[in-house]
């Protein structure tokens, strides 16, 4: 990823975008945020970090070898994406989206094509 903020702002184009950022998981430092509502963003992300190293823990507990590409958190009204980059598995991009206006497929392409750009 190239530019944060150019990226998250891309990110928030997505319908249904509430808020954006990219967080080291390892510490729970936000790198970058942006939204579109009043939503926590900083807070959420700082709570994203626990669940990311949470489930790194647990692979390693079951001896699983494989990487984790997205973690997603289906809510009533909200859908969470966690995106680990590939290209630097301590970062993650991170959306909150009102579910009644996006798209799952949608919001993962764009995440992924952030993150590679």
């Amino acid at each position: 990823m190239k530019n944060i903020e150019a990226g998250l702002a891309e990110i928030l184009e997505l319908n249904g975008a509430l808020a954006a950022s990219l967080f080291d998981w390892q510490s729970g430092m936000v790198l970058g945020m942006a939204s579109n509502s009043n939503f926590d963003i900083e807070l959420a992300s700082a709570g994203n970090a626990d669940v990311v190293r949470t489930k790194m823990a647990t692979m390693k507990s079951l001896n699983l070898h494989g990487k984790i590409q997205d973690i997603m958190i289906a809510l009533t009204e909200q859908i969470h994406i966690i995106h680990v980059l590939e290209s630097n598995p301590e970062l993650c991009l991170y959306v909150a989206l009102d579910s009644s206006k996006s798209n799952l497929a949608l919001a993962r392409s764009k995440l992924n094509t952030v993150a590679k750009g």
